[in-house]
């Protein structure tokens, strides 16, 4: 039996907003088309009444055809009303390498995003050195931006 790694799925308040947020940040590439996503079939799915879903795939950086993060946005809304934290059970957060941690920091927070934690180097005598810091995009959800040296 085949089995492949498909997508991540976050679901946004604004799917558009976010999409552009990963675009601008971390270069993901839209991959159209759209999802306009709603009927029995969804429904059935969904196990939600006359939902309706919205969003978009993005390609992720580093890879021509690879896995996608999935930004979809639901009608109706059953938005999150606490905030993330690292170690909260489930989804706890995506992970991009990057050639400048703090560049990428100060990108992402003047797209409306957050810093979580502290930035921190960090020598593995077998791994090499690690630059790294947590962040939050604009809905909250959790990013880490690494970058390893050997």
């Amino acid at each position: 039996m085949a089995i492949k790694y498909v997508h991540t799925n976050i679901i946004a308040n604004n799917w558009e907003k976010l999409a552009n947020f990963y675009i601008e940040v971390f270069n993901c590439k839209p991959l159209y088309p759209e999802r306009n996503l709603s009927g029995g079939w969804i429904e059935k799915v969904t196990n939600i009444d006359k939902v309706r879903i919205k969003g978009i795939h993005l390609g992720l950086p580093g890879y021509d055809e690879g896995p996608t993060l999935e930004i979809f946005q639901y009608d109706p809304e059953n938005l999150r009303v606490n905030s993330s934290y690292v170690n909260q059970q489930g989804y706890g957060h995506i992970a991009f390498h990057v050639d400048d941690v703090e560049k990428v920091l100060k990108k992402l927070i003047k797209y409306g995003g957050e810093k979580y934690g502290e930035l921190v180097n960090q020598q593995y005598e077998s791994l090499g050195l690690l630059t790294v810091v947590y962040a939050k995009d604009p809905e909250g959800n959790i990013i880490e931006i690494q970058n390893w040296k050997s």
